[in-house]
């Protein structure tokens, strides 16, 4: 008897608790997708410097037109982008100025001449040799274009020499070299580059170059692209301020030599004012 009540007790709390449960059957409540916002991705470029310039005397504005008005009948003008396989066509060949495409990686170092100071003044132009990258020894300009026979050169050269040679010398001497190198290699194209400015600190050395003299040598070299029948490129003026100077960002903090930033604003020059 007690047994029986026993069992009777166990069944009655089961059935508890199961309607227990059945009763608090409810349906579960959903928890939200979490909301995820990604992080903003920058896609403007930085803001530019100022490349506005308004040339002094000699100098030529970044749309071609010298102080009086007029386009120098070398300068080339704007053209469509020529884009990177122009540029692989080309040797460098200049001075220190010259040396950081390769120092920065902007080109290879085959595309670059340079000697292997990096000095190579205007006036002993003449004797002066560069690494010639082949052959990875110096050796006079001449003989190394003679050898390689580039579709296209472009020559930036006189920033040594500028503060110290007349007009009458400086000519002289690139108007020579320019004619060497076309009787070793008549069917190069020559670019004739203007000399880039420098920054305000460096014409504060008061060693004579500054960007008066600067300006006014280019006036000469476009004038000699003229004489020589090549062509002169004013890649010099989109590196410059308001103030006719070198624009900080694009220099290497020297004064006078460009970055990687400032390479790159005339590789893009040079593409969109292609000698085609």
């Amino acid at each position: 008897m007690k047994l029986k009540h026993v069992l009777l007790s166990a069944m009655i709390i089961a059935l508890i608790f199961v309607l227990c449960a059945c009763g608090g059957d409810k349906e579960p409540t959903e928890t939200p997708e979490p909301s995820y916002a990604p992080p903003a991705v920058n896609t403007e470029a930085p803001d530019s410097p100022e490349e506005s310039y308004a040339p002094s005397n000699g100098g030529t504005s970044d749309n071609g037109t010298s102080n009086n008005g007029s386009t120098p009948s070398s300068q080339l003008g704007q053209t469509a982008d020529a884009g990177s396989e122009y540029l692989q066509k080309m040797v460098f060949i200049g001075d220190s100025t010259t040396y950081g495409l390769k120092a920065y990686n902007v080109l290879p170092a085959s595309q670059v001449w340079t000697p292997t100071s990096g000095t190579l003044a205007l006036f002993n132009q003449s004797i002066a040799t560069i690494l010639y990258p082949p052959t990875n020894t110096e050796v006079p300009i001449t003989d190394a274009v003679g050898m390689a026979k580039p579709a296209y050169i472009v020559l930036t050269i006189g920033v040594n020499g500028v503060s110290m040679m007349d007009e009458d010398s400086f000519k002289s001497q690139y108007i020579d070299l320019v004619t060497r190198i076309q009787s070793v290699s008549p069917d190069t194209k020559i670019i004739c580059n203007s000399i880039y400015p420098v920054e305000a600190s460096y014409e504060a050395k008061g060693n004579g170059i500054n960007n008066a003299v600067i300006d006014r040598a280019n006036g000469w070299i476009a004038e000699i692209a003229a004489t020589t029948g090549t062509k002169y490129t004013d890649s010099a003026s989109v590196l410059k301020g308001s103030d006719g100077k070198l624009i900080h960002e694009y220099g290497n903090g020297d004064g006078i030599h460009l970055c990687a930033a400032g390479f790159e604003r005339v590789m893009n020059y040079l593409k969109t004012h292609a000698y085609i």
